[in-house]
């Protein structure tokens, strides 16, 4: 029954039909890959020498993954108008429909990695904020104490200085005026 139906039509037909489907079977078990945590790309050494310092995986141009999302829309393009068109604006357009689905793919994973964010601690990230004196910390530079602030939602113990005239207690809120050698300078608020 299906060799009938694919032996009955033109070469350009079963063209889209092949692409159409292979390129569905990998899609979906590229899908199902990802959602299971697996890498589904096919590690094959190419002889290849191109200068690729700043682009992330995603953003490869030329890849297994883009080539399926391009047959994707090639192919179920020519399937769906064909005989809708011209042969030659058919090819045309499903041509132009595979490059907006790597255009999409592109669009989604930039929306996806918008999401991710960086929590890595920079002490410089600190300055002008306000935290909560943990340890005193003695008058005119002559001892260190520790305060206890937030950065980008967590916390952290630091050693702090102050050049005000008066020790600063625990408890009370003080904020960070400048960094030198990695020590906190703070002023009582």
């Amino acid at each position: 029954m299906i060799p009938e139906f694919f032996s009955e039509m033109p070469a350009l037909q079963q063209a889209f039909w092949y692409l159409a489907f292979f390129a569905s079977l990998i899609f979906i078990f590229q899908t199902i890959m990802t959602f299971l945590g697996t890498d589904a790309s096919a590690d094959l050494d190419a002889d290849f020498d191109g200068d690729f310092h700043n682009v992330e995986a995603p953003f490869e141009l030329f890849s297994f993954r883009n080539l399926i999302n391009f047959l994707l829309g090639f192919g179920w393009t020519g399937v769906a108008f064909y005989g809708k068109m011209n042969e030659a604006v058919l090819v045309v357009v499903a041509f132009a429909v595979g490059i907006i689905f790597v255009g999409i793919f592109f669009f989604i994973i930039k929306q996806i990695l918008k999401l991710q964010e960086d929590n890595t601690f920079n002490l410089n990230n600190a300055v002008g904020k306000t935290a909560q004196v943990y340890i005193n910390i003695p008058a005119h530079k002559s001892g260190s104490g520790k305060v206890q602030l937030s950065v980008k939602g967590s916390f952290h113990e630091l050693e702090a200085f102050t050049e005000d005239a008066e020790k600063i207690n625990s408890g009370e809120t003080v904020r960070i005026v400048r960094i030198e050698n990695q020590v906190l300078f703070v002023e009582k608020i």
